[in-house]
């Protein structure tokens, strides 16, 4: 196949899918998946995506104070008018794409409240609303005749040349040099740096690694959501999160008493923001000298919990809990990163024709904490901003692409195992929720170690490897940010 792209975008959630619809028609475009199409963290997304859309009731200045209010008035406040004020067009663009929003009985759009919104604003499906927004812009992409997909196919190295990047993508065993003009990463967030997280596997933070070895800015990594109410199953990495709309439904937040206990932490109670709701479940642990809390809407009409949230029942169900009936337990866990790669308000990093979408980005919206359901809406306000103006740089682009080699080391080694485990450990008992300022000295001094014995090393570069060492990178900049 053809090896040279004007375009590479690397990631295929809602960033990189919405980046590829928005690309010209007559740019070519790679868009590389680490894994298959469905799998990525926009598709986990629940509760919906905020905007203001035909609301008399609310306003742009509206959404845009809560966002403020949410981050600690530490947001850039120009990305915040242009989150804001795009989000209109981007929820058009989602109807137009036949993206099964709710509906009231009488037709009309259903908006849901969230925690830190003061109005109803979120459209969703169900409790499904991601999945339901990459499933509709992987058909329309996969019909652009553009736009050359490859699943499988994980970026093993990246490198800036005179004309633009080169990667080396690995895809069924074999490696590929791919180049192009331009790069678009969308490569998602960091959760797999945390024992447990509710991202999805491939969450390891490849994207800014590779920004960060490459000369880009990396802004505010330490930045991490962690979201309060995460099904507290801790046999598996992955927890299955119980959406911050089921509170928004009503439903409350208990500690291992069964009583309810915000109105000692916050007057906005189960709707506070989430990082004040996961400090007030830590500081309320420590209180109780218990980890369990739970959160209950079982006083609701059973009917409407079924059909307000099918995915969620049918999940706590399997785990053998009836929300209809009972508290489901839950408590904080990994679930989004505020910062990232530093972009401007076009996506472009610090190094020149190279761009970032979604989360593995810092745009600056969600200053100290994200507002709920403002995720998706910058994958797609942000990720068109950088279409936009890779549209308007296309014409002067070279006409010849330099490749770069990616030459194979002689007798290179497997990496030695457990050290993926070993930081995992390291960021979980350093850095979650409040930081344990007594371990954070030594933390950093053994992620630095892995980190360099990982570059230095002679090792085969496989997925093992690349993950590795991007944990070790995010976990290197993170705890050098917090100290």
């Amino acid at each position: 196949m053809e090896h040279n792209f004007d375009v590479i975008i690397v990631g295929c959630g809602a960033a990189g899918l919405y980046g590829a619809l928005n690309m010209p028609s007559d740019c070519r475009v790679l868009l590389l998946c680490k894994q298959e199409l469905t799998l990525c963290n926009s598709a986990l997304a629940q509760g919906g995506i905020a905007g203001v859309y035909h609301s008399p009731q609310d306003s742009i200045e509206l959404h845009e104070h809560d966002t403020m209010v949410a981050g600690g008035f530490q947001n850039d406040p120009e990305t915040v008018h242009i989150l804001t004020t795009h989000a209109a067009d981007a929820i058009q663009t989602l109807i137009d794409l036949d993206v099964d929003f709710d509906r009231t009985k009488d037709g009309e759009l259903h908006r849901t409240l969230e925690g830190g919104h003061s109005r109803h604003r979120i459209f969703h499906h169900k409790d499904a609303t991601g999945a339901e927004i990459v499933d509709k812009l992987i058909r329309r992409v996969k019909m652009l005749p553009n736009v050359t997909i490859l699943e499988n196919a994980m970026m093993m190295d990246m490198k800036k040349t005179a004309t633009g990047f080169s990667v080396n993508v690995m895809q069924g065993g074999s490696y590929t040099a791919y180049h192009s003009h331009f790069m678009l990463l969308a490569t998602g967030g960091i959760g797999r740096v945390y024992r447990f997280t509710t991202n999805s596997k491939i969450a390891t933070g490849d994207g800014i690694a590779f920004a960060y070895e490459n000369g880009a800015e990396i802004r505010n990594l330490h930045l991490i959501q962690f979201h309060p109410t995460a099904f507290n199953n801790h046999h598996t990495r992955e927890c299955f999160l119980i959406s911050e709309a089921v509170r928004g439904e009503g439903a409350y937040l208990l500690n291992c008493h069964k009583e309810r206990f915000m109105d000692r932490y916050d007057e906005r109670l189960e709707l506070a923001p989430r990082d004040v709701v996961s400090h007030a479940i830590i500081l309320e642990s420590r209180e109780t000298g218990s980890d369990e809390f739970y959160l209950d809407i079982s006083y609701k009409d059973p009917d409407f919990i079924r059909n307000r949230f099918p995915m969620i029942y049918e999940k706590v169900l399997e785990q053998g809990y009836d929300m209809t009936k009972e508290p489901i337990p839950i408590f904080p866990c990994q679930h989004y990163l505020m910062g990232g790669i530093q972009v401007d308000h076009n996506s472009q990093t610090t190094v020149p024709n190279l761009y970032a979408a979604g989360e593995c980005s810092h745009t600056g919206v969600h200053g100290n904490n994200r507002l709920a359901s403002n995720s998706l809406l910058e994958a797609l306000v942000f990720s068109k901003q950088a279409a936009l103006d890779i549209a308007r740089k296309l014409p002067d682009a070279p006409e010849t692409f330099e490749q770069a080699q990616f030459p194979v080391k002689p007798n290179a080694q497997k990496i030695p195992k457990g050290l993926r485990t070993e930081i995992r450990q390291i960021m979980q008992d350093n850095y979650f929720v409040i930081p344990n300022r007594d371990k954070l000295a030594d933390g950093l001094k053994r992620v630095t170690e892995i980190r360099e014995l990982l570059l230095n090393g002679n090792y085969i570069v496989d997925a093992d490897y690349v993950e590795a060492k991007s944990l070790a990178t995010v976990a290197y900049i993170i705890l050098k940010e917090v100290l």
